[in-house]
């Protein structure tokens, strides 16, 4: 873990130990100690089923682009993805180049191809969620007291979670829109990075958003995706509320899911703001302060938030984690050495052309 990383995970954990230490550690232990068992062990074993509709999307996606690898090791390679994103500040994106190039080199298909896969998954959970963070954050509105600063702060979130989503698709679909991205991401690499020739760059960039283009407007245009691919995202939205309202359960609280569920997706929201690794904090300290604000009692709402986060990001990480050693140490490598700075990123996206070159020929 880089010295920046692990910085802001002390940071996020700090904010944690504050907001305890204001509720009351006794209260929150005491909390602890009316949590029913078996409630928890269902919200445990809908997390776990929510790894494997994470899975079966993926699936889906990855036979509409003739990427043919079975479903344990899309398990795997997702619980990695999952539990880089939560250990990195990236925006939970971190995890996305990781698990194509895992894929890549279990299958033998080229990179753009696997990480245009990636990206389709993501954007397949990209736009139910853009969806129902709107409709929450309207909620929100109504429910609770939001101030100025935290409600520009969500709606700028989603514009650019919208734009970036926007982009990704319509690029995928227009040739001539493509290729002015294309030139744009080549300007961008050789501002930062100019130890390579600006034409072989060029060539190189071309050649990999090219082959990125195809994989992904084949998997557009394909049925499966929106008649399977597409409500499983919104299963998988359901699945999260769930694991969340039934750990308000093992402590006897009477919430509305709906409340629940406006929450959980507005905190995701904030997760997602590449600021902590996992949202460590942000996301605990938001969750605790509108369940209390919607009637939970403080101590209940922080045992509620520690095990939920206990389990979905917790014990998603440690399992990523370990499957990672797995892999080998060149993937554990590749992560190590992730730029910290412009230039760094530029060299690493000039490294992964070269890579792309080599696997092609």
């Amino acid at each position: 873990m880089k010295h920046k990383t692990l910085i802001f995970f002390v940071i996020g954990l700090a904010i944690m130990g504050v907001m305890l230490y204001f509720i009351g550690i006794n209260e929150v232990i005491g909390a602890f100690k009316l949590a029913n068992i078996w409630f928890v062990l269902l919200a445990i074993a809908m997390q776990i089923l929510t790894y494997y509709l994470f899975a079966v999307r993926w699936n889906i996606v990855n036979k509409t682009a003739d990427i043919n690898v079975g479903i344990k090791e899309l398990l795997a390679m997702t619980l990695v993805g999952m539990a880089i994103n939560n250990t990195t500040p990236s925006g939970r994106v971190g995890g996305e180049p990781v698990k194509a190039y895992i894929l890549s080199k279990k299958t033998d298909n080229l990179y753009e191809e696997t990480f245009a896969t990636v990206i389709a998954d993501r954007a397949l959970d990209t736009f139910p969620f853009i969806l129902l963070a709107v409709m929450s954050i309207i909620a929100m509105i109504l429910y609770f007291s939001l101030s100025t600063i935290v409600l520009l702060i969500l709606i700028i979130s989603v514009i650019v979670m919208t734009i970036a989503f926007t982009i990704v698709i319509y690029m995928s679909i227009n040739e001539k829109a493509g290729e002015k991205i294309k030139k744009w991401i080549v300007k961008l690499i050789w501002f930062f990075y100019k130890k390579v020739s600006l034409e072989k760059l060029e060539e190189r960039v071309i050649k990999a958003i090219s082959g990125f283009q195809k994989t992904m407007n084949s998997m557009l245009h394909d049925k499966k995706i929106l008649y399977y691919a597409l409500p499983l995202s919104f299963i998988i939205w359901v699945t999260e509320i769930l694991r969340v309202f039934l750990i308000f359960l093992a402590f006897g609280a009477t919430v509305d899911p709906i409340i629940i569920g406006v929450v959980f997706i507005v905190a995701s929201l904030v997760g997602m703001i590449p600021l902590l690794p996992g949202g460590l904090g942000a996301v605990d300290g938001f969750m605790i302060v509108f369940y209390s604000s919607a009637g939970i009692p403080p101590s209940i709402s922080a045992a509620a938030t520690l095990i939920e986060r206990m389990i979905s990001f917790g014990m998603t990480s440690t399992i990523g984690l370990v499957i990672l050693s797995h892999y080998g140490s060149n993937i554990l490598d590749k992560i190590k050495n992730k730029g910290i700075n412009e230039e760094e990123t530029a060299k690493e996206i000039v490294e992964e052309l070269d890579y792309i070159e080599e696997r092609d020929k």
